[in-house]
C-alpha cells in the first residue's frame, strides 16, 4: 500500500460531523478499542486532518502529530490503524505472533505474512474470517510492527493445510507512510525504548545511528527484493542479534534524535521545542496579526483577479495557510474572530476585500480585492522563496532591473529518498535548492562519513543511507545494489532523486512552480478559404498576460487578434489572423 511515494492531492480539517462519523466507523470496525482508547488516538479537542491521495487512500491524524488511521478506498469500509496508533493502543487489533523474530526482517521489507511464519499457540489457530484487520507482532514485544487484512478464514486455512498467504500487509514499520511523516515530533524516550528496542531481533532491522546503523540498513537492502511467498516457506538463515545491554547506553543518548530514519541535531531539536512553546503562548492578538499578514501575502502573490469569485474555504486552505511562517500553526478558532466567515466580513468592512454570503452553500465567497487599499499598498510581500539563486550561483534579480527581463531557474526540493542525507548534515528538508547547492549537500555527507575510496579518490563507497537515497525503488527486483559510484555521476544522480521545481522571474514578479518548465505552444491552422490563423498558448508560464500580449501582437503584425480561455485547462489562447509562426517565434525570443 505504501511501497511507492505518492503525493497527497489535498489536506483539510474534518468538520464536527465528519469527526463523529469517523469515530463511529472506528468504534464499529474495532470493537476491542474502548472509547478512552479512541479518545487517546483522536483527542476530542484536537484538530483532526485528512489527507487525500490520488490512489483514493484517505489518511487521518491529529494536526501536527502522527497519522493514526488510513482508509484504503476512501469509503470507510476498509479503515486500518497505523503503526503509530497501534503503539499507543497495542490491543486494538488481534495479532499474529511470528515464528521467530527473524521473520520480522521480511515483514518490514514489504512482504506479506505466510501461514508457515506464524507461531500457532497450544490451543490452536485463533478464529478469524476473511477480510478482517489483524496486526503482526514479534515474540516478546507487545507493540505491532505491521497491519493488514486476512486472506482466508480459519476453516479455509485448516483445509489448505496451513499453507499460503495469511495476511495481506497494508502498512508496516518503516514503509513510506512512516518515512513521509514530516517534522521532528519525538515521543518520550521511554515510549520508544519500550516499543521499538525491546526485541533484539527486531532491533537488527531498525536503523540507529553510528555503530548500529550498518546492520539495520543492510537488512532492509537484502530484503527489498524478497517475494512475499518466501516468508515462512524458505529457509531462513540464523541472525546474529546484538544484545540490548550493549546498546542501552547509545539508545538513551540518541533516542531523541532518531525517529523512522530522521536524524535531528541537538540545535534543531532545541529550535523545535522553542517553536512549540511559542505556539502555545500565542495570544488572540498575535493570531490576528498572523492572519492579516498571511492574507496580504496571499493577495500579493497567489490570489489573482481572474480566479475570483473564490469560496472562503479555498482562500483559506490554498492561499492563506501556505503563506504562514515556518513552524506556526494558524487556527482561526484561537483568533478574536473565532470563525472564518466573521474574519472575512471584518476585512470586508475595512475595505480590503469584498465578500458575500452564498445562501445555497452557506459559505462566504470572496468577490474582489481592493488593491488600492492603504494596507495592501503599504505591505511588502515576503519573497524569500522566490529569491533563490539560480544554478550558476548568481544573485537574485533585483527589483530595479527592467520589468521585461525574464529569468528562469531550475530548483529542487528534497524528497523522501534524500531527506536522511539532508538531515544528517543539518540542511533544511523544506527548502528549495539549486542543482549546485544540492550537490554540495551530498558531498558534505560524503566528507562527513569519509566515504571516498582510499585507493581511488574519484570513487565514492555507498553506505546504506546513501545507497537508499540514490537507488531505492529504482533497482529491479532481484538485482544487486551498487556498492560504489563515480564522483562525476553522483551529483546528477542525487539531483534526479529530488522533486523538480522551477522559478520564473520577470522584473519584480516571481513565481515558484512544481515540475519542469512547460514550453509555449505555437501552431498554425488552415481555416475556410485557404486562410491561416496562428495559435499561441502557454504564455502564463513566463508571466505574460494574454490580453496585453494580444494587444502587442496586433500592433506588431498589423492583424486582428483575440483571446479565448482553454477548455478544461488553466490558461488562455491567443488567436492571430495569418500565418506568422516564424515571426511570432522570433518576437517572443526577443
Amino acid at each position: 500500500m505504501f511501497k511507492k511515494a505518492i503525493e497527497a492531492k489535498s489536506h483539510q480539517r474534518l468538520s464536527g460531523a465528519d469527526r463523529k462519523k469517523l469515530k463511529r466507523t472506528i468504534r464499529d470496525r474495532f470493537p476491542r478499542a474502548s472509547d478512552a482508547d479512541i479518545d487517546a488516538l483522536l483527542p476530542p479537542k484536537a484538530e483532526i486532518t485528512v489527507s487525500k491521495f490520488v490512489n483514493r487512500v484517505h489518511l487521518y491524524g491529529v494536526e501536527g502529530s502522527f497519522p493514526m488511521f488510513f482508509d484504503v478506498d476512501g469509503r470507510g469500509s476498509e479503515i486500518f490503524p497505523t503503526v503509530f496508533a497501534l503503539w499507543k493502543v497495542p490491543e486494538m487489533l488481534p495479532s499474529f505472533i511470528l515464528k521467530g523474530g527473524e521473520v520480522s526482517q521480511f515483514i518490514i521489507g514489504g512482504a506479506d505474512l505466510m501461514f508457515p511464519g506464524i507461531n500457532i499457540p497450544a490451543e490452536g489457530l485463533p478464529s478469524f474470517l476473511a477480510g478482517e484487520p489483524w496486526a503482526v507482532k514479534v515474540p516478546g514485544n507487545p507493540s505491532p510492527i505491521a497491519v493488514g487484512s486476512t486472506t482466508m478464514s480459519t476453516a479455509e486455512a485448516l483445509k489448505a493445510g496451513m499453507r499460503g498467504k495469511a495476511l495481506r500487509i497494508t502498512h508496516y514499520y518503516r514503509d513510506l507512510l512512516w518515512e513521509s511523516v514530516e517534522g521532528h515530533y519525538v515521543p518520550n524516550a521511554g515510549f520508544l525504548e519500550d516499543v521499538v528496542f525491546e526485541d533484539p531481533v527486531f532491533l537488527s532491522s531498525v536503523q540507529v545511528p553510528d555503530s548500529c546503523e550498518g546492520s539495520g540498513d543492510s537488512s532492509n537492502h537484502e530484503n527489498d527484493g524478497v517475494d512475499s511467498k518466501e516468508v515462512g516457506e524458505s529457509a531462513i538463515s540464523d541472525s546474529h542479534p546484538t544484545s540490548k545491554t550493549q546498546l542501552d547506553s547509545d539508545i538513551v543518548e540518541q533516542v531523541t534524535t532518531v525517529l523512522g530514519g530522521f536524524k535531528v541535531t541537538d540545535n534543531i531539536a532545541a529550535d523545535e521545542s522553542t517553536t512549540v512553546e511559542e505556539q502555545h503562548t500565542l495570544s488572540a492578538e498575535d493570531v490576528d496579526a498572523y492572519l492579516d499578514k498571511c492574507l496580504l501575502q496571499a493577495l500579493h502573490t497567489t490570489v489573482n483577479d481572474k480566479d475570483l469569485p473564490m469560496p472562503g474555504s479555498t482562500l483559506w486552505s490554498n492561499h492563506v495557510l501556505p503563506c504562514r511562517p515556518s513552524g506556526i500553526t494558524l487556527d482561526i478558532k484561537k483568533s478574536s474572530h473565532k470563525k472564518l466567515s466573521k474574519w472575512l466580513q471584518a476585512k470586508s468592512s475595512a475595505g480590503l476585500i469584498s465578500v458575500k454570503e452564498d445562501k445555497y452553500k452557506t459559505e462566504t465567497v470572496l468577490f474582489s480585492v481592493n488593491r488600492r487599499h492603504l494596507d495592501y499598498l503599504s505591505f511588502k510581500p515576503d519573497r524569500r522563496q522566490e529569491q533563490k539563486v539560480d544554478k550558476g550561483g548568481d544573485q537574485a534579480v533585483k527589483e530595479t532591473q527592467s520589468p521585461k527581463l525574464l529569468e528562469v531557474s531550475e530548483i529542487y526540493k528534497p524528497s523522501v529518498h534524500v531527506n536522511p542525507i539532508f538531515a544528517s548534515v543539518g540542511a533544511d528538508t523544506g527548502k528549495l535548492y539549486s542543482a549546485l547547492e544540492a550537490s554540495d549537500v551530498v558531498f558534505k555527507y560524503i566528507e562527513k562519513g569519509n566515504l571516498v575510496k582510499p585507493m581511488s579518490k574519484s570513487i565514492v563507497v555507498l553506505d546504506p543511507t546513501l545507497c537508499d537515497a540514490l537507488f531505492k525503488g529504482a533497482i529491479k527486483k532481484g538485482s544487486a545494489y551498487p556498492t560504489e559510484i563515480h564522483k562525476k555521476d553522483l551529483g546528477s544522480k542525487f539531483v534526479s532523486r529530488m522533486q523538480a521545481h522551477h522559478i520564473v522571474t520577470r522584473g519584480s514578479e516571481s513565481v515558484v512552480r512544481k515540475g519542469s518548465v512547460r514550453t509555449i505552444q505555437i501552431l498554425t491552422e488552415r481555416r475556410h478559404g485557404n486562410k491561416k490563423v496562428t495559435k499561441l498558448s502557454g504564455m502564463e508560464t513566463f508571466l505574460m498576460d494574454a490580453d496585453a500580449l494580444a494587444s502587442e501582437l496586433q500592433k506588431k503584425f498589423a492583424c486582428s487578434t483575440s483571446v479565448t480561455e482553454l477548455p478544461g485547462k488553466k490558461g488562455h489562447e491567443v488567436l492571430i489572423q495569418g500565418g506568422v509562426i516564424d515571426d511570432l517565434g522570433r518576437h517572443l525570443v526577443e
